[in-house]
């Protein structure tokens, strides 16, 4: 079901628009994944479910991640350039 929520078709539209990520830093988890922080996203925006009700087993993420994703990419102006690029 995860896979349907962000088509291959849509995600290679999404990818190139990402800003790069931060430079890792020696301690901590490694950074998720992006394409499954995308489907998280839209899974909670397209749920209603609060962030932290995200399940994680299923996302491999926490629900906070996503949502700092979701401000990382809106900082960044993908959805902006995302808009522009489908119409």
């Amino acid at each position: 079901m995860v896979r349907e929520l962000v088509p291959d078709a849509f995600w290679q539209r999404v990818a190139p628009l990402l800003p790069p990520p931060r430079p890792k830093k020696k301690l901590g988890r490694p950074r998720a994944d992006d394409r499954a922080a995308l489907e998280a996203i839209v899974f909670v925006l397209r749920s209603g479910i609060p962030w932290e009700m995200l399940p994680r087993k299923q996302f491999g993420l926490s629900g906070m991640t996503a949502w700092r994703r979701l401000e990382e990419w809106t900082r960044a102006g993908v959805w902006e350039q995302l808009q522009a690029r489908l119409l």
